[in-house]
């Protein structure tokens, strides 16, 4: 709740308050803005002198990966509370 008196009217109204934990969402926001920052680094690298690495694929492979998992934890947890 942003202020007392819209926590009293929800709790006169509904009897209740939820509270959600977006910590994980904010870790998946974290990861995925790390990886679009990667991939456009390593775009602007292939076109202005056309090679890309296979480490910098890896990594962003690996940072993928990670983000998948976070995804899949959120859907998860999301499927466990309904």
């Amino acid at each position: 709740m942003h202020n007392r008196s819209a926590y009293i009217r929800k709790m006169a109204l509904d009897g209740y308050c939820i509270k959600l934990d977006f910590s994980e969402l904010h870790e998946l926001m974290r990861l995925l803005s790390i990886c679009s920052n990667n991939l456009n680094q390593y775009a602007k690298r292939a076109n202005t002198d056309g090679s890309i690495y296979r480490e910098d694929i890896e990594d962003l492979r690996t940072r993928f990966d990670d983000l998948f998992r976070a995804g899949t934890r959120i859907v998860q947890t999301i499927e466990d509370l309904a």
